[in-house]
This record gives structure tokens, sequence and C-alpha cells, in this order.
């Protein structure tokens, strides 16, 4: 297996933020670094970016994921359609990750995975990188007002947007460079009605106060803005959104590339020419 450009050059981490079914830009965000190998040792994630993250670090291939997100149908359970009895159990989301991921513990995933929940008894982010693993990543994609908390040592945890959208901080201390992938949409939108876009647009607002000085602290910064038009829970667009995030890494690779220094460790010289003529 050749060697990637994060094992050669220095640590990699990357950042993956919340934002539903935004959140399968990630996957083309990955399968498009990894295109030009470009691997991180170490990844954090909140809410989808969770999901995508401990899958990637499970060592699944990133069209893999892809394909469990179309398989199990994300979108028939994560919507507005609440049941009679109040809130959305989250036993079916943790029955699929049970599926799909090998790993049962943070220390069984291939790469140093972190997730970020919120914990609502608290009132602080958590960020978990160990032991039980499924329960956290449920956890991080427990949207608040939709999804039961998920109970963890007696405290209730929901979503880790809520606190914390961009959790960069454990990467610091296992990085030498970090990449944040973010997307939603912060700036105007011109028509916000209808229960649904009020309480997206609302969450997004709040969410985006836990996003912005994290930013700042990124070496890079990746935002596939095709992703905007989309809502938190657009999952039969998956092939879409992929390719959103697919392309605008590929837009970005060469300022990546040179913003780190990894032009000549390249593998794939051909794409990179295509990109460089």
């Amino acid at each position: 297996m050749p060697q990637s450009i994060g094992m050669t050059d220095f640590k990699l981490g990357i950042t993956l933020s919340g934002g539903g079914a935004r959140g399968i830009a990630h996957i083309g965000v990955l399968q498009a670094l990894e295109d030009y190998s470009i691997r991180p040792q170490a990844i954090s994630g909140t809410s989808m970016g969770a999901i995508v993250g401990v899958m990637y670090a499970d060592g699944k291939k990133p069209t893999e994921i892809l394909d469990i997100i179309k398989k199990y149908k994300f979108s028939s359970f994560f919507g507005w359609n609440l049941p009679r009895s109040g809130l959305i159990d989250s036993q079916r989301v943790f029955d699929i990750l049970e599926k799909a991921l090998d790993a049962r513990t943070f220390e069984e995933l291939n790469i140093k995975c972190f997730v970020s929940t919120s914990n609502l008894n608290s009132g602080e982010y958590t960020i978990f990188q160990s032991g039980d693993l499924i329960k956290p990543v449920v956890a991080s994609s427990s949207i608040p007002l939709l999804f039961k908390p998920t109970i963890i040592d007696g405290d209730a945890h929901v979503d880790g947007g809520l606190l914390n959208n961009l959790p960069i901080e454990p990467l610091k201390e296992c990085s030498d460079k970090i990449i944040g992938v973010h997307v939603n949409r912060n700036g105007r939108i011109d028509e916000v009605k209808g229960m649904k876009s009020i309480a997206d647009r609302s969450f997004r607002i709040a969410i985006w106060q836990t996003v912005k000085a994290r930013l700042s602290e990124c070496d890079f910064v990746i935002e596939p803005t095709g992703v905007y038009d989309y809502s938190t829970f657009q999952f039969d667009k998956a092939d879409e959104l992929y390719q959103h995030g697919y392309d605008q890494t590929e837009k970005e690779i060469l300022k990546l590339l040179h913003s780190f220094n990894l032009s000549r460790a390249i593998k794939n010289k051909n794409k990179l020419k295509q990109l460089n003529p």
C-alpha cells in the first residue's frame, strides 16, 4: 500500500461539522482527498460528521459509506414526522451503526477518532474518544426536540452541534495540521417560512456561534457551498451532496497542496496535471 501524505510529512487531522443530510458532502471530501493520497491520521466530528468520521475511522472507504447511507435510507427516520408518543427513539440509528461498524470501542478503530456531544445535564460539550463507540455517535446525531436524548453514564446527551459543531480541540493534541470541513449556510436567506424552515434555520444560526472561532483555528477550510440549497433532511439527494463535497475539494486541492507544501508528495501525478496543466 502506498504511503499517504499525512504519514510521510506530518500528522494530519480533519474535523467534520454537523449539518444533517448536508454532511453527506463529507464523504465526497474524503474521497477527493484520498484520490490525491491525502489521508488523515485523526478525525473528529459532530452529528452527521461524527457518523461519517467514525465509519471512515472504522476502515470503510468513502464510497462504502455513501452506499451505507443510501442502503439504510436515512431519510426514513431523520425527518419531522413525529410519532404520537413524542420524540423519536434513536434505536434505529443505533441498530444501523451496529450493523455497519466492525468496531465496538474507540480503541478498535483504525485511526484516532473523536465524537462531540452536548451534555444537557452539565450544559457543556463532551468529547468522546475511548470506550463504547456507538452510543456517543448516536447521541452526537440526536437533533434536539426531534430525537430522545441518549443517556450515557446517567447524563442526557444530544446533538454535538448545539455546543460544538466543529470539534477541533482534540485534534490540536495529536495533529500538526488540521483541515476543517463546514457544510452549513450562514449568510442571509430572503425567505424563511413554515415550521420546518423556521426550525432548521434557527438551529443553524445557533450552531454557527459554535463554529466561527473554530474555523479560524483550522489550517485549511473546505466549505462545499453547493450544499447550501439542500435541507437538513434531504438524504434522498445523497449522490448530489456527495458530488458537491468531491467537486469543492478538487477545486481547492492545489491551494491545499501549496498551503501544506505537499505537491512533491502527491502520488497521482496524472490527476494533478489535469488540474495544473
